[in-house]
């Protein structure tokens, strides 16, 4: 009850702003539920004039419901299949992670961006856009305007990829009687899986395919995906190690306090899926699991709007999005790269 007393105002308000979202989202696939939410959630808290009574359940969603939806995540990731029919692109997907975060750890020197969103735009333009961010904006501590500074830079780009994709993959000479080639360059360079989506059927929609690019896009894209689980794992050592070295005298540093052990809950659930479908059960029976942890990503992400300051995020958005355009540039000239020297392209 008292969870309740707390919390049921922001929660409210919340869901007020994410369940239309969420339906929106289905009608506009490139642009998404997530990054609707986001933007009503910033324009909303500017007509708020007194957000006292909302901010705890504010919090507890754009925090505690943002693990939940990762950890739900974990349950359509059936981890054999992934490793096995992603194995001709991982070579693609590793140089595209490495080229990002290179590329983001760079100009975070060279531009002296902030540490947090540097990592943010860095993870999410490396694997997987939003549900990376999310993935790794508790592990760092992140705050909700790097959070929504992330995501907007990333949605930028998304939108830009899925528009602009399918005509540059046809200038560049991807094979038009087969989706492969064009499905692993979608599915190492956008970054979103709507974007990625919206991007191989299209390409698909051009050739008439059918559904052989996006097949190829979406297997490529959920074996990157499981690059969350090794680089979520090494931003809490890396936090872990700056807080007990940052710790004052006689000041114990508790592990429990600073790990993120829903990551661990999140690997757990990938293992039991794949045990389970290993065992015979129909992978769809995780699909309403599936479509909870989207929906909870647009709910955590009305959150983090409401917590923004869009004045101020116009303000600073300029180095960080010349920063994702970068790694953007960097992922598109590695896939194709990689692809060539495979002999795929």
């Amino acid at each position: 009850m008292k969870f309740l007393e707390k919390n049921w105002k922001g929660l409210l308000l919340c869901l007020a702003i994410s369940i239309p979202s969420w339906f929106l989202g289905k009608q506009f696939p490139i642009i998404g539920g997530a990054v609707i939410a986001i933007i009503a959630g910033m324009v909303i808290t500017l007509f708020i004039k007194n957000k006292t009574s909302f901010e705890q359940g504010i919090k507890f969603t754009s925090k505690k419901v943002l693990q939940w939806a990762v950890i739900l995540l974990g349950f359509g990731m059936n981890l054999t299949v992934i490793l096995q029919t992603g194995k001709q692109s991982l070579p693609i997907i590793i140089s595209t992670i490495a080229a990002s975060l290179i590329i983001a750890y760079v100009l975070h020197k060279a531009m002296h961006i902030p540490g947090k969103i540097s990592t943010l735009v860095g993870v999410g333009s490396s694997i997987c856009g939003g549900s990376a961010i999310a993935a790794a904006a508790p592990v760092i501590d992140a705050d909700d305007e790097e959070v929504a500074q992330a995501i907007s830079v990333i949605f930028f780009f998304n939108v830009l990829a899925a528009l602009l994709f399918p005509t540059f993959g046809k200038l560049v000479g991807f094979a038009t009687n087969t989706g492969e080639a064009f499905g692993i360059f979608a599915g190492t360079a956008v970054n979103d899986t709507s974007s990625v989506t919206a991007a191989a059927s299209t390409w698909d929609s051009m050739w008439g395919l059918g559904s052989a690019t996006l097949d190829t896009a979406v297997t490529v894209k959920l074996t990157r995906t499981l690059a969350i689980i090794p680089i979520t794992l090494v931003l809490a050592m890396l936090r872990t190690r700056k807080e007990k070295q940052s710790g004052e005298a006689g000041k114990k540093v508790s592990l429990k306090q600073i790990f993120p052990f829903f990551i661990l809950y999140f690997i757990a659930a990938s293992i039991i899926t794949t045990i389970v479908v290993s065992a015979g059960v129909d992978a769809g029976v995780f699909n309403p699991v599936k479509e909870l942890s989207k929906f909870f990503i647009v709910l955590a992400m009305s959150a983090i709007g409401l917590n923004t300051d869009i004045v101020k995020l116009i303000k600073t958005g300029g180095k960080p999005i010349v920063m994702g355009f970068c790694c953007w540039v960097g992922i598109t000239g590695v896939s194709l790269l990689m692809q060539h020297l495979l002999g795929i392209w």
